[in-house]
């Protein structure tokens, strides 16, 4: 099976050795997005609820790129570098996810690149 890579001008380019994201059939491995605005490549500061809305809008701007979008989710881990930020990804995953929710992971982290305090990955089935 081949793998094709997927890039979009729409998230922040890679700022290392990998793709946004890989298709391989019917399924698209999203890369870890940090709240990297994609125009500038500067980290959203000061608001953790806008951390985490970038992060997801950067993974939609991937996913459409892909052929897909949010709601092809199957499943995310959510790395944060505070746990009492929980709460605050349940309530705005809620804002650009709808039932049947995709499978996840939460996981506390000591630091994430670029001192950012959010990051996600996924993993779509198209």
């Amino acid at each position: 099976m081949a793998k094709q890579p997927i890039h979009t001008k729409d998230a922040p380019a890679a700022i290392g050795p990998y793709s946004q994201a890989v298709r391989a059939g019917n399924t698209v491995y999203l890369s870890g997005q940090i709240p990297l605005k994609p125009a500038t490549m500067e980290l959203v500061t000061g608001d953790v609820r806008a951390e985490i809305r970038q992060v997801f809008d950067n993974l939609a701007a991937v996913a459409a790129a892909a052929g897909g979008s949010l709601a092809d989710a199957a499943r995310l881990t959510v790395y944060l570098t505070d746990l009492k930020n929980f709460p605050l990804v349940n309530e705005i995953m809620a804002e650009y996810f709808a039932e049947p929710y995709p499978a996840r992971a939460a996981i506390g982290v000591a630091a994430l690149p670029r001192g950012a305090n959010v990051e996600v990955d996924g993993i779509l089935v198209l």
